[in-house]
């Protein structure tokens, strides 16, 4: 038995190639749709291929073949379809041809695709980056305007650029940065009475940034508010008129007032305030480019043991930033301190008590804004000082 395929548009179309090819007597055995695969199944339609067979024992030819009336079947032989006649040989290699053509624009455009794809995941990247760096330019040049150092807004930026999501909005960028510059400004070390008493205050610092005022409004509070034991000494025996500045605040507060002039006298009023809560000690306006004279303070800070002291180094907030960092450095070869820093209200910036914060490392403590004792102070707020670097005057 000979068994052969035939494919076709339509399944009288195929069962007509059979006819065609084995003969009238061509039994059919199987009918079924091939359904075309790849991409080109979008244009082609469905095949049907029919199965026909016929006893190798019969020629076929046209209609001069005949099939014997009993049909024995020892052997069943598959073999290659015959090559169609002309006009499906032609057909046959038109498809193949269209098939392949299909193929090959399948594969372009799904190449086409990716490409385009992964082009406009770039760009989206791209655009939320330049985004975010138009962002974040925008308040970097804000903190300069605020007279934040170079090196300290950079440093700033680079942090936040790491953790930003490419998609981040302004507004999470700002509170980004926002939060940063409140973390590098740390929480505000201010003066208590939970520990060993009593405790000696030491406030330094230059000529003119008012020591002796920021002394008269802390300690009001203390006496006031706290109703502690209070105490003055000064060893600003240079300047008659600060003397008696601190002597008519000390007078309205009630509270006695001690003139130190050395090391020895300093070491007797321990002896002399030792059931009081809190002394604050008002130091001379030395230059700090003298080094003898930042020697006398250093001896009179030194009297008191490390536990029982603390100290205050006053700053103007008026002050040139680079006289600021000198001043500093110098106070910094003498003993550890906290910052203070007055005259707020004379200045719209507050870019250098962020600085002098990144350069010192010292903890800020207080702030003053105008002369009245004892309202004109607080303590300094991180959240306020961020909120002010960030935005305009």
């Amino acid at each position: 038995m000979i068994i052969k395929k035939f494919q076709a548009n339509t399944e009288t179309d195929a069962i007509m190639l059979a006819k065609e090819e084995l003969g009238k007597d061509a039994i059919v055995m199987n009918i079924k749709t091939i359904s075309p695969k790849g991409f080109y199944r979008l244009f082609r339609k469905p095949l049907v291929e029919v199965t026909a067979a016929i006893d190798d024992n019969v020629t076929y030819k046209n209609d001069k073949a005949t099939m014997p009336k009993k049909q024995s079947f020892p052997d069943i032989i598959y073999d290659e379809p015959a090559p169609l006649p002309q006009p499906n040989q032609g057909h046959s290699k038109e498809s193949s041809a269209i098939e392949e053509k299909l193929n090959n624009l399948q594969s372009l455009l799904e190449k086409q695709i990716v490409e385009k794809e992964a082009l406009q995941h770039t760009k989206e990247k791209v655009k939320a980056a330049s985004k975010n760096l138009a962002c974040i330019q925008l308040i970097y040049n804000q903190l300069i305007l605020n007279e934040v150092d170079e090196k300290y807004a950079n440093q700033i930026m680079s942090e936040i650029e790491g953790t930003l999501k490419k998609d981040a909005s302004m507004d999470n960028i700002l509170s980004s940065i926002y939060q940063k510059i409140v973390l590098k400004l740390g929480q505000p070390m201010t003066i208590n009475l939970k520990s060993n008493k009593p405790k000696y205050i030491f406030f330094i610092g230059p000529t003119g940034v008012g020591k002796t005022t920021t002394i008269a409004k802390i300690a009001s509070k203390f006496k006031v508010e706290e109703k502690a034991k209070v105490a003055f000494l000064t060893s600003d025996t240079y300047r008659i008129a600060a003397v008696e500045q601190l002597r008519t605040y000390a007078n309205i507060l009630g509270i006695p007032l001690k003139v130190v002039y050395n090391i020895d006298e300093m070491e007797q009023s321990r002896r002399e305030f030792a059931d009081y809560d809190i002394i604050f000690v008002d130091t001379a306006g030395r230059s700090h480019r003298n080094k003898h004279q930042r020697d006398d303070i250093e001896g009179l800070l030194k009297a008191i043991p490390e536990k029982e002291r603390e100290i205050y180094l006053v700053l103007s907030a008026t002050t040139k930033y680079r006289d600021l960092i000198t001043i500093t450095e110098a106070y910094s070869e003498m003993v550890g301190y906290n910052l203070i820093f007055t005259k707020l209200d004379e200045t719209s910036s507050v870019g250098n008590l962020f600085n002098i914060r990144m350069l010192t490392n010292a903890p800020l403590s207080y702030a003053t804004f105008g002369q009245d004792v004892p309202d004109d102070i607080d303590r300094i707020d991180p959240q306020s000082i961020a909120k002010q670097l960030l935005r305009g005057h």
